[in-house]
């Protein structure tokens, strides 16, 4: 190598040196947090349908028999039922099949949710679920929180930030960028048990990094709101970020019928179908409807129209249509977190980029003991050979 080309090669070598430290105790230290997330994340790819079998199981099978019946009959309905509990009602999702429940939200004073389900049909409650200890309630309890409340918040958002991290290092290490075939090529036949470990974490990290990261980014991004990740999103692409809307409290005025706040929300965007309902939480916060409109991709639409529960006056309107620059990139966090956004080809294949961290810790793993074992081996032969020389 020419002498004017050594500075170049060390400083190569020294910041891939850099890379490779960072890479390797990332993924030793958090790989066990970046595994639970993994695994859970599988699991929540399918949940929706998982969890309709569960509730078929446990309810029966639901017959549609002519038309939903009006929200606010069956909000009435609901309320009556349970208004001996200290309980605030929350929100009301619309089921995505004709054979499916509705599902009504409340909240207690401490943050536990009840999910109650009811015959859209009929309005008849079918039954309820304490949603924290169903299965799916621990699993995403788990995969988002660490069933330990905002602390595992913010934890697993900077565990999701090291999974953007390690990607980044991992592409940049990866072997492939010499020779592209062998970045690719796990060598089964005739190698040895440390270079089959090897290859296998090169080709399992190269193939999910780009997902990886692209959930480690979305993860961070809501688990920890001090980033300001949609504040960013609004800057970068000039878009004014829009004030929270909220109602404003009229005197000796109750807030206006379910039915009278559907109808102008109906009105607002016609011929869209309505997915859920957020009920405000006080009295300055609004009434929210979701929609989906017919070429919306998106199961439960980007269609949102905010109302003053007071007035009835559409405060805000988010038309999943038509979004501004920063709303059309915030709309992709989910559909690119979940996998949701090429159907059901990347679903599964989410569900395998779910698993890939426990293959990369173990393979991961493996390398560094090898490694600590060779380094371990190199010392007692020099101390031994310091010995016998004396």
């Amino acid at each position: 190598m020419p002498l004017l080309q050594l500075p170049q090669a060390l400083k190569r070598f020294k910041r891939r040196s850099l890379f490779f430290h960072v890479h390797r105790w990332l993924g030793l230290t958090a790989g066990i947090l970046l595994c639970i997330a993994g695994l859970t994340g599988s699991i929540l790819v399918f949940w929706h349908e998982i969890d309709h079998l569960v509730i078929a199981q446990r309810l029966g099978s639901l017959t549609p028999t002519g038309a939903p019946s009006a929200i606010a009959a069956i909000m009435d309905t609901v309320k009556a039922a349970y208004a001996s509990r200290n309980l605030i009602l929350s929100s009301i999702t619309m089921p995505g099949n004709a054979h499916q429940p509705y599902e009504v939200w409340f909240q207690d004073p401490a943050e536990h949710y009840l999910q109650v389900f009811v015959n859209p049909y009929t309005g008849q409650i079918l039954g309820d679920r304490q949603w924290e200890t169903s299965w799916a309630g621990i699993i995403f309890e788990l995969h988002y929180k660490l069933l330990a409340g905002e602390t595992g918040t913010l934890v697993m958002g900077i565990v999701a930030l090291l999974t953007l991290i390690l990607s980044i290092t991992g592409i940049v290490l990866w072997p492939g960028w010499r020779k592209l075939a062998a970045g690719f090529k796990i060598k089964w036949k005739h190698a040895h048990i440390k270079r089959i470990n090897f290859d296998i974490h090169k080709v399992a990290g190269i193939i999910t990094a780009i997902f990886l990261a692209l959930i480690g980014f979305t993860g961070f991004a809501w688990n920890v709101p001090q980033a300001k990740v949609t504040e960013a999103i609004h800057a970068v692409t000039f878009t004014p970020q829009p004030a929270d809307p909220v109602s404003k409290p009229i005197p000796g005025k109750q807030p206006l019928p379910i039915a009278d706040l559907m109808q102008r929300a109906d009105a607002a965007v016609p011929n869209a179908t309505t997915t859920y309902i957020a009920f405000p939480q006080k009295p300055e916060g609004v009434f929210t409807v979701g929609k989906r409109q017919p070429q919306e991709r998106n199961k439960y639409g980007n269609t949102r129209i905010r109302l003053d529960q007071f007035s009835g006056q559409v405060v805000q309107l988010q038309d999943g249509m038509n979004p501004n620059r920063a709303e059309a990139i915030i709309n992709q966090l989910g559909p690119i977190h979940v996998g949701t956004f090429g159907g059901l080809p990347t679903r599964i294949l989410y569900v395998l980029v779910g698993v890939a961290p426990s293959v990369l810790l173990i393979t991961g793993f493996v390398m560094w003991w090898h490694r600590k074992r060779k380094q371990n081996k190199g010392d007692r032969e020099g101390v031994s050979t310091l010995i016998q020389s004396r």
